[in-house]
């Protein structure tokens, strides 16, 4: 017996030590017969206030009418045990929500005493899960009323597993009619078949995410530009369980891009339209005169000639105008950087003296041209014609600058050390005249930029002696004020040699040789007369070709020493005619004479070139090279 209040007394020891849980008996009836600490703090009633009270009293008066207390005793004796969770009210008539659990309690016999009720607070979880339930609807319902995404998931296989507004809508499929569904159907078939689909997939599974942008096709077969992204859904041991999918419809941004896209070439090529169309008017001004010049003098001297008079003057005043035809394209070409420039050591002094005097007579009998050089100036690595046509370029903008006349300086300063470390010589042309201002001076050198009005200038003088002056490793420098002149400036480098190579002669390389068998080829009858005259001239037996087949034929007649071909030529060009007369003829020396500054690519010809327009001196310096490399 005493082991046995031993028992009891633990047991009561053990229940009132539980707080977490409502421990306590009922009487057959429903009486509380006993109370334990964690029902009091549950249920806020001490043992001294309920013991004695039925247990309905935690019901809500709703349970109560309903009957619930009574059914979960009557439960416990039918079932052995009867569990529920439901709102329970405490003393202060609040509510919390409880997990119940009544057992019926029976002695050796069976015979039924009473309920043992055991009860759980299970507020905290019961509002941590609503509030999961009411995030996750949230989230639910956010997703359903997004149109201007398709958000979905995928099973593990790809399989379309769930669908919201935004996918109907642009994509065209209904909830009903896709899920289930590979999504695979919303590709291209070419990108089906290449398996693309598969690809984002494992992508997105290897490397965490999957981002592109393409063409994807809608249920009516319609293609849209979609940026796609998809990434894994893993579960907390980090399993596949499936993939989520957002697609956004970007056709319209597409389309706009590529609007934009067609309205700056449409605005590219209206600049270049009008690029085109100031260099054209400036170009046909400029050879207007000249062909005014060359045809009113070849006019002038032939009707002399007839009448026994002094023609010489015009046919110079002829040949001038021809040079000043030269200086424009080669000016054109410098321009499109299509000139190839001759880099070699010139002596500055000696070509601003040789540019001055070729101009002295043209550039008018109001402008003064005055010369002031430093006492040592060595060579400049130059090419010795186009620093020739930029300073004239220059000493005509000087003139234009001064319409009423005046002085222009050319001045020569000595050796600079720049912060490069590289020495420099800069070659100076000074104005007194209009001047420009600071917009002006900074779009100066901007191709088909002019201030001389439409059609009296190609805009392009400036932008060729830029290009010059750094080809040749050096620079342009413009300063000017309004009203008071400007001065330009050519910066160039050094030379290494500290002598110039001899000045070439005036007179042929082949003047006094053994004459050669010639065979001159072009295809326009004017070009081939004056080559045939000048080599005939210089003692020379010439064969005249106008195509590349005759030309051809002609070699298989008779031997040659040289063929001198155009390159432009209808059938046969002179570099498949060059390589076809190797053949024939090994032992030939072959050149080019053409009007094109460099040749089209893929011609890859190691012969001698001569560029039109040419003089008598550099046909004969040309087959002079080409005897000497004989």
């Amino acid at each position: 017996m005493a082991e046995l209040n031993l028992t009891n007394n633990r047991a009561d020891l053990l229940l009132q030590s539980v707080s977490d849980f409502a421990i306590y008996m009922l009487d057959q009836q429903g009486i509380v017969s006993s109370w334990n600490t964690g029902a009091e703090r549950l249920k806020g009633y001490r043992a001294d206030e309920i013991i004695g009270q039925h247990f309905s009293v935690f019901y809500s008066d709703e349970d109560r009418v309903a009957g619930l207390p009574e059914r979960a005793l009557g439960r416990a004796l039918a079932e052995g045990i009867s569990e529920a969770e439901g709102w329970r009210v405490r003393k202060d008539g609040t509510r919390f929500w409880a997990n119940v659990v009544v057992e019926p309690i029976r002695d050796e016999s069976g015979h039924h005493l009473g309920f043992a009720k055991i009860t759980r607070d299970l507020s905290q979880r019961r509002e941590a899960e609503q509030a999961l339930r009411e995030s996750e609807e949230r989230f639910r319902l956010l997703v359903q009323q997004v149109t201007d995404y398709a958000i979905y998931m995928l099973d593990p296989s790809g399989n379309v597993s769930s669908w919201n507004a935004g996918a109907e809508r642009f994509k065209g499929y209904s909830a009903q009619e896709i899920i289930g569904q590979h999504f695979s159907r919303f590709y291209p078939e070419e990108d089906q078949e290449a398996g693309v689909p598969q690809r984002a997939l494992e992508t997105a599974r290897t490397e965490g995410r999957f981002e592109a942008e393409d063409w994807r096709v809608r249920k009516d077969g319609r293609r849209f530009w979609a940026h796609v992204v998809i990434d894994p859904i893993r579960d907390e041991a980090g399993a596949l369980i499936g993939f989520t999918k957002i697609t956004r419809d970007l056709t319209d941004r597409k389309n706009a891009q590529e609007a934009l896209v067609r309205s700056q070439e449409q605005f590219f090529q209206s600049q270049k339209m009008e690029a085109i169309g100031q260099l054209t008017g400036g170009v046909a001004h400029d050879f207007n005169n000249i062909l005014a010049a060359v045809c009113g003098s070849i006019e002038i001297a032939l009707r002399r000639l007839r009448k026994g008079d002094d023609a010489v003057p015009f046919l110079n005043n002829a040949m001038q105008g021809a040079r000043r035809g030269a200086t424009l394209t080669s000016r054109l070409l410098s321009f499109a950087r299509k000139q190839e420039l001759e880099i070699a050591p010139v002596d500055l002094p000696g070509s601003v003296r040789e540019t001055v005097e070729l101009l002295s007579s043209t550039i008018g009998p109001n402008i003064a041209l005055e010369m002031c050089f430093a006492r040592r100036v060595p060579p400049v690595m130059a090419d010795r014609a186009q620093f020739e046509l930029a300073l004239t370029n220059l000493i005509v903008n000087a003139r234009d600058a001064m319409p009423a006349g005046g002085s222009i300086q050319l001045e020569i300063g000595c050796p600079e050390m720049e912060d490069d470390g590289q020495q420099y010589v800069r070659v100076q042309v000074i104005d007194h005249g209009e001047g420009m201002d600071a917009d002006t001076i900074a779009r100066a050198t901007e191709p088909f930029f002019t201030t001389k009005g439409v059609g009296k200038g190609t805009g392009l003088g400036l932008s060729m002696v830029q290009g010059m002056a750094e080809q040749c490793g050096g620079r342009l420098v413009i300063e000017s004020t309004p009203g008071e002149g400007t001065t330009a400036s050519i910066w160039l480098l050094t030379a290494q040699s500290p002598a110039l190579a001899q000045p070439e002669e005036d007179t042929p390389e082949t003047e006094g040789a053994s004459p050669l068998r010639v065979l001159a080829v072009d295809d326009d009858a004017i070009v081939l007369l004056n080559t045939v005259t000048m080599l005939e001239d210089m003692g020379h037996e010439v064969t005249e070709r106008y195509s590349g087949a005759d030309a051809l034929a002609a070699l298989r007649e008779r031997q040659f020493d040289l063929l001198l071909s155009d390159f432009a030529m209808p059938g046969m060009n002179g570099a498949d005619l060059i390589r076809e007369a190797k053949i024939v003829q090994p032992a030939i020396r072959s050149a080019i004479i053409t009007g094109y500054a460099d040749l089209p690519e893929g011609t890859a010809l190691e012969v001698p070139r001569l560029a039109k327009p040419f003089s008598e001196r550099e046909l004969g310096d040309l087959i002079g090279r080409m005897v000497a490399s004989g």
